[in-house]
């Protein structure tokens, strides 16, 4: 009775009021206006409430209780998040259509995955990095500031600061060095 109450308390808190606002949204189209829309709707259920979230169409957001989010985050299209172990998005994160973060792992018991229950380990995810359409992180890695994850890249272990990595299993292929550009929207291109 008690995992009934607590599911309850949460779907109240969390589920349905997030789920209402992506559905209300779900028809408009990803431009500027409705991306800044669904993400101040969103941030109002978030723990935390952060500011100058932007969200794509299509987001999956699990555990949100566990999940905590920083200034100025975009997800985009499609991105997927399992919280159950805990995720943490620190201030500026970018992450492109079609990211996957799970932060547990499953549990096998008799030869089966299907009553093995779950290994929840946190994500951390640093200031400023960019996880590529199709990225996957696992539990238990924490990425470090100022990365990028190239696309289709699978991060199974923790990562160093300004780096880039790519693969799968992901590794580190270069450093990261900036490379700063006037041009911070399509109206700045002549």
């Amino acid at each position: 009775m008690i995992r009934f109450y607590q599911e309850m308390l949460y779907q109240v808190r969390f589920g349905v009021p997030i789920w209402f606002c992506l559905l209300a949204c779900s028809w408009m189209p990803d431009i500027s206006p409705v991306i800044r829309l669904r993400g101040l709707l969103i941030s109002c259920f978030l723990p935390g409430r952060p500011r100058g979230l932007t969200l794509g169409r299509d987001v999956t957001l699990l555990s949100i209780d566990k999940l905590v989010i920083g200034d100025d985050v975009y997800l985009a299209k499609g991105v997927w998040i399992n919280a159950i172990g805990g995720v943490r998005l620190k201030d500026e994160v970018v992450l492109a259509p079609y990211v996957v973060m799970s932060s547990t792992n499953h549990g096998f018991l008799n030869d089966s995955v299907k009553r093995g229950g779950a290994h929840p380990a946190p994500i951390s995810i640093g200031r400023g990095s960019w996880l590529a359409s199709h990225s996957v992180v696992a539990a238990g890695v924490d990425v470090a500031s100022g990365n990028l994850i190239a696309a289709n890249s699978v991060v199974t272990k923790s990562t160093e600061v300004n780096s880039v990595y790519a693969g799968v299993p992901a590794i580190k292929i270069k450093d990261r060095v900036d490379n700063p550009s006037e041009i911070n929207s399509k109206h700045d291109i002549k």
